[in-house]
């Protein structure tokens, strides 16, 4: 894989938004002139199996694939995608999590247990915990979570910030733009707040 490839691996559930989001990325870095692909892995969306989207974007990009200890950038709309996918992550990778955590269906029917200290181990990793959902629902809707994570990895890409907003606008309904750019923008200033306390 060429070695100026940035590879973002998006995971979550059926419903949450993971394919918008990797589209509107794949977008952002096509109008910034950049060569993208995309491949997606459905689980059983509409019951709430996992929803897993790679979208590898660079000068030139020769492969969709993600191997294991190779993604930059995993951002999981759940806790428990994250640890599941948390190996995808290279050294020195960044992870974006929402802080919500979803029982799949095989721990609603009782087949598995949720894992335990989620958080702990994800802090291993120097996750970065976000409240999407609250930052969501602040912004208009508990739906916009997935615009919320793309706000929040939009601080570690090169694209400007009118390109993401210019995406955004045309990829949502548009009764539905201004709480989308809303739920954007308070997340990239949590990002960069907390980024700059971390410094």
């Amino acid at each position: 894989m060429p070695s100026n490839a940035t590879t973002v691996l998006l995971c979550g559930v059926g419903g949450q938004g993971a394919l918008l989001a990797a589209d509107i990325l794949a977008r952002c870095a096509m109008a910034c002139g950049q060569d993208v692909k995309l491949s997606e892995i459905h689980g059983m969306a509409q019951r709430g199996g996992a929803v897993t989207t790679v979208v590898r974007l660079g000068e030139k990009v020769s492969s969709m694939v993600a191997d294991q200890g190779c993604v930059d950038y995993l951002v999981s709309f759940e806790t428990t995608e994250a640890l599941r996918n948390i190996s995808y992550l290279r050294e020195g990778g960044v992870a974006i999590v929402s802080d919500e955590s979803i029982k799949p269906l095989p721990v609603l029917t009782g087949k598995l247990a949720m894992p335990k200290g989620a958080r702990k181990q994800l802090a291993a990793h120097q996750a970065q915990v976000i409240p999407a959902e609250l930052l969501a629902k602040q912004a208009g809707s508990v739906k916009a979570v997935n615009v919320v994570l793309l706000g929040a990895l939009s601080t570690y890409l090169p694209y400007p910030k009118d390109v993401w907003l210019r995406v955004i606008e045309e990829r949502v309904p548009a009764k539905f733009k201004d709480v989308n750019i809303t739920a954007f923008e308070s997340a990239r200033a949590w990002a960069e707040r907390n980024a700059a306390k971390e410094a």
